[in-house]
């Protein structure tokens, strides 16, 4: 119920205020707006507000919404009112009503953004843990504990371009990787034992990465998949490989055959990886700190197969909550980063779809309906802020797609409005009449990629 709960407010507020933008300067431009719809279908909601020709509309699908004027093309108008309608206005004006919509999804995401600095949001510290052998990170010399404190794209020579930027959290540090990794760049974190402690560089070699698709495989390969946690034994659950080698809640890892255990996510991988290639179970020696007594115990990890393939789980919680610190920004500050954020999410959205149209990257990476109510209902269940981080960047991708020139989508229109301005004649109704055409089929594709791989990542 959650799930569906937070996509129809998810995606009924998208709506509402892509097409508010279109009828806010449509009026302001003089244009006689007959209806604002948000949603399609049959009515099941309307009204009309005392002296406003404009009937408000919430149709039975909200999947959508519309903003009708008045137009010459599509019904007969009234002599006296033909200065009222949206084919006889200049072009400027027409250009603008047509852009409102996408630029009121990427304001929308600017405030959201900014609110959320202004109130502020619990994330974790950006302290890494141990990066898997043979990984991007492990290579550079990274060995987990470190407290990242700026980041900076490398230049050609491979040394970082100034101090760098500050890293504020582990999340904002997975921003700046992903964003170096799709950018092609090297990546120079400035790493140290703790915030006030004396830093070196470590340099990722990021550029010789293929990226194909921006999701958690990137980070595996680049070694840097989850901040540090202690390598503790949480709920332990009755019945399990834990209980039964006498694992207890609280019990700190120190060792595993030896091998020292440096926090929660190497004690992750190595009960994942205690396993033979036919799930043959593998005895493991574990030595513990039980409440400052040193202990060792025999734990038997329980063969599982997934996707395909053996791993080893001790059904248990493994690794403590990571360290979390609040992440708040004044004012100007707040807001100035509301709209670099914006601008960052939205030129990232624009080059993951060239890179998609040129075959550099998976059309995996799009999704459809399916998923995002998906992450609408994981979100909301994380609570306020992530909900309104998820709104945020779907309101720039609803922004960013309406601006394609598309011919059936607001870029599209754009598109006829600039070979207006340069001929001084717009596009032929034939002409129009087929681009439209092509553009229903292109968008009917695209739905139908992103369809089916959401059906595929759920039931996966």
């Amino acid at each position: 119920m959650l799930t569906v709960i937070a996509f129809i407010v998810a995606l009924g507020l998208l709506i509402a205020v892509h097409e508010y933008g279109h009828y806010r300067v449509a009026v302001a431009c003089g244009v006689k707006v007959l209806r604002f719809s948000v949603g399609f279908g049959k009515p099941v909601l309307s009204w009309r507000r005392a002296g406003s020709p404009t009937e408000f509309v919430v149709g039975a699908l909200p999947l959508g919404g519309y903003v009708r004027m008045l137009d010459e093309r599509e019904a007969p108008v009234d002599p006296a009112e033909r200065h009222l309608a949206f084919n006889t206005q200049p072009l400027r004006s027409r250009a603008a009503i047509v852009a409102a919509g996408p630029v009121a999804n990427l304001l929308l995401a600017a405030f959201i953004y900014a609110a959320i600095n202004w109130v502020g949001v619990e994330e974790p510290q950006p302290v890494l843990s141990a990066p898997a052998a043979g990984t991007l990170a492990e290579r550079a010399g990274l060995h987990g504990g470190e407290w990242v404190l700026r980041a900076s794209e490398a230049n050609g020579d491979g040394d970082g371009d100034g101090a760098g930027e500050s890293v504020v959290s582990f999340e904002d540090l997975r921003w700046r990787l992903t964003q170096a990794a799709l950018d092609g760049h090297d990546l120079t974190l400035w790493v140290a034992a703790a915030p006030e402690a004396p830093a070196r560089a470590v340099t990722l070699p990021l550029a010789g990465l293929d990226v194909r698709e921006a999701d958690a495989s990137l980070f595996r390969r680049i070694g840097i998949t989850a901040p540090h946690t202690a390598p503790r034994v949480g709920q332990v659950f009755d019945g399990g490989a834990a209980q039964a080698a006498g694992l207890l809640d609280g019990d700190l890892v120190r060792r595993i055959d030896g091998r020292p255990v440096r926090d929660g996510q190497e004690l992750r991988r190595l009960i994942r990886e205690s396993v033979g290639p036919a799930g043959q179970p593998r005895a493991q020696r574990w030595e513990i700190d039980r409440a400052g007594q040193a202990m060792s115990l025999t734990v038997t990890p329980r063969p599982q197969q997934q996707g395909g393939e053996w791993i080893a789980r001790v059904e248990a919680y493994v690794g403590d909550a990571p360290a979390m610190l609040t992440v708040r920004h004044g004012p100007i500050d707040g807001l100035v980063r509301g709209v670099v954020k914006t601008w960052e999410v939205s030129w990232l959205t624009l080059k993951m779809m060239g890179r998609m149209l040129i075959g550099e990257a998976s059309l995996s990476n799009l999704s459809g309906p399916l998923t995002i109510a998906d992450y609408a209902g994981k979100s909301a269940s994380l609570g306020l802020s992530s909900y309104l981080t998820f709104l945020a960047l779907i309101s720039v991708s609803l922004g960013v797609l309406n601006l394609l020139p598309l011919p059936v989508l607001d870029g599209g229109h754009l598109m006829y409005y600039l070979w207006e301005a340069l001929t001084g004649r717009g596009v032929s109704d034939a002409w129009m009449e087929r681009l439209q055409r092509g553009g229903v089929v292109v968008l009917m594709a695209l739905m139908s990629v992103a369809l089916f791989n959401d059906v595929v990542r759920l039931a996966g």
